[in-house]
């Protein structure tokens, strides 16, 4: 079954731009094994890092339960939680075949009545992407929210991770060669942008992943994160 949160519709307005793979050294990565992509020797220079980007789906970050079936006003809101605080980590040293992600993320969530001890089993995804569109795998997992009675609000922590074979990752010799080209200032193709080439695009679309994670939303709770 299709997941509610991969309709073409929502990712349309999270999927990044290639050229959104091309950071400064990502702080989620570690290791020192970005590789130079662009360096037009006046003055551009941007890395680029195998690991993939971290990242919350728009539309997908929050999750509102109501008290009553059919009703989604104000007053009927029984629990609001939302993701938070995504943080991960990923070895990029030369030399790793396998890059292995491992993401925590925290999950605050709010009731309504306050009254007695409640336990609360939010579901959530994580999957990895590439190229902004395409699902290479998906996960479903859990976080339980526990409140005490006539305790407001609580928290919970969540995990995900992704494994990318590194080679899958890299861009290919051909197109670094072109990236990494000198460009002197009043040449003719110093004004010429690289990353404007088809061929070049398609290949940082290719060598980007995503590991995106977001709730587990059913069609009701998708269309109403929607309307807000």
């Amino acid at each position: 079954m299709t997941l509610p949160a991969f309709r073409p519709s929502v990712l349309r307005r999270f999927a990044p731009l290639a050229a959104l793979a091309l950071v400064g050294t990502l702080g989620a990565c570690k290791g020192g094994g970005g590789e130079l992509v662009v360096d037009d020797s006046v003055g551009v220079t941007a890395l680029r890092s195998p690991c993939p980007l971290v990242e919350i789906p728009d539309m997908t970050g929050d999750i509102t339960l109501f008290s009553a079936p059919g009703r989604t006003d104000a007053g009927a809101i029984d629990l609001t939680a939302s993701i938070t605080n995504l943080r991960s980590t990923c070895d990029d040293a030369k030399g790793q075949t396998v890059l292995r992600t491992d993401a925590t993320f925290d999950v605050y969530a709010r009731r309504t009545d306050t009254h007695g001890a409640r336990r609360v089993v939010l579901p959530y995804f994580s999957a990895v992407m590439r190229g902004g569109n395409v699902v290479i795998s998906k996960r479903l997992g859990s976080v339980t929210i526990d409140f005490a009675d006539g305790q407001e609000r609580a928290q919970a922590q969540g995990r995900a991770g992704s494994t990318i074979d590194r080679s899958e990752a890299t861009l290919p010799d051909s197109v670094r060669r072109l990236l990494n080209k000198k460009r002197r200032a009043g040449q003719a193709d110093a004004a010429t942008d690289p990353l404007a080439l088809p061929e070049v695009r398609a290949a940082l679309a290719k060598a980007s992943f995503e590991l995106v994670v977001g709730f587990q939303l059913t069609d009701a709770q998708l269309s109403y994160n929607a309307r807000r």
